[in-house]
């Protein structure tokens, strides 16, 4: 018989073309009259526009989300959100805007609403990152759970393909360990299948017509159930090492999630065969080649979408991969297979030279 537990997260989503034109009477709705606006330097044009389509509900602009959530950073938006008497957060963007609302709910209880504009999925999570020294903290706090989420496909019409291409990998990699995560249930299994089975069947989609507003919203979709399984299950080896390689090294952060999944999947494999099954489902049902080996699978889909092919395209040096190993072990984490410093050294000594994965 089976037996889990499955706790669905205190949030609302609105969903569809336009749904950005709901943001007005969803803050209403949620008692919030003085906002601070958080959003990238890049998204800093997209932010000001939703800033001013909400008159004195939004009380400032703060575009300085950065990558990885650098604590300076953090400390900034805080006090800019204490001087101005915010009552609240919206986040514009992808998880560097979504990250930095969460530190600022984390700090002061201020409550967050999500535009995401990427794949990222950090809006569907109680998790939290900071950056500080080098080393990358992160954490559980039902506080920073954005309280609404609008998923609105037309702000993803403008996004570069290069970067739809790996966000839409690292919301992969969240469904991917929910699959053989030790709290997994049915119920997030389900989530996570569905959202590889609808994410790599858009991503083509989308690199061949970026205006494929059907494709972008099916891609958005499966990011919100990918990301929707992140927030409910405990994280494994691959973000352990993704988060150990962005606070370590400071490498972009979906560009690394796409480069490291099929190893850690390959090196997991061997020990997860419910998950292995389920995404050969996934991947045979929109056709991939070489479902019945998803970590080859989604190695060749990476390439064939030009998404980056190893760490030392992103920067990362060969010297780096003992310490960003020892990092990645200092504590210990659920995994279906045990992991050394050794296992994990020679697993990013492949994803470093762009090797195909194997167990």
């Amino acid at each position: 018989m089976r037996e889990f537990r499955y706790e669905a997260l205190p949030m609302r989503v609105l969903f569809g073309p336009g749904s950005v034109r709901r943001l007005p009477e969803d803050l209403s709705a949620l008692g919030l009259r003085r906002v601070l606006v958080l959003c990238s330097p890049e998204q800093e044009e997209l932010g000001r526009s939703i800033a001013t389509s909400l008159g004195d509900a939004a009380a400032a602009v703060l575009p300085e989300a950065r990558m990885h959530v650098p604590v300076e950073v953090a400390d900034r938006a805080r006090d800019v959100a204490a001087q101005i008497g915010a009552d609240g957060c919206l986040a514009v963007g992808g998880g560097s805007a979504v990250g930095l609302g969460k530190a600022v709910a984390l700090q002061h209880g201020l409550p967050v609403v999500a535009v995401p504009t990427t794949y990222a999925g950090s809006e569907m999570t109680p998790i939290w990152g900071l950056t500080e020294g080098g080393a990358k903290r992160t954490g559980r706090d039902p506080r920073v759970l954005p309280r609404s989420v609008i998923y609105d496909p037309e702000l993803t019409l403008s996004l570069p393909i290069p970067l739809s291409v790996t966000s839409g990998f690292n919301a992969v990699a969240h469904a991917v360990e929910g699959l053989y995560a030790p709290d997994a249930n049915p119920i997030t299994s389900l989530m996570a299948e569905e959202g590889v089975r609808a994410m790599v069947s858009a991503l083509p989609l989308v690199v061949d017509d970026p205006a494929d507003l059907e494709a972008r919203s099916e891609a958005q979709y499966g990011a919100w159930l990918c990301g929707a399984v992140l927030g409910a299950i405990t994280m494994s080896l691959h973000h352990k090492l993704c988060h150990a390689l962005g606070g370590t090294l400071d490498l972009p952060h979906a560009p690394t999630h796409t480069v490291v999944l099929p190893h850690v999947l390959a090196y997991n494999a061997p020990a997860a065969p419910q998950a292995v099954a389920a995404l050969e489902r996934a991947l045979t049902h929109v056709g991939m080649q070489h479902p019945a080996d998803p970590a080859i699978g989604l190695w060749e889909l990476t390439i064939r979408l030009g998404a980056p092919a190893s760490l030392r395209d992103l920067g990362m040096a060969e010297d780096d991969i003992p310490r960003v190993a020892q990092a990645a072990v200092a504590n210990p984490y659920a995994n279906p297979r045990p992991v050394t410093p050794d296992d994990v050294e020679r697993l990013l000594h492949r994803a470093w030279a762009g090797e195909k994965p194997t167990p």
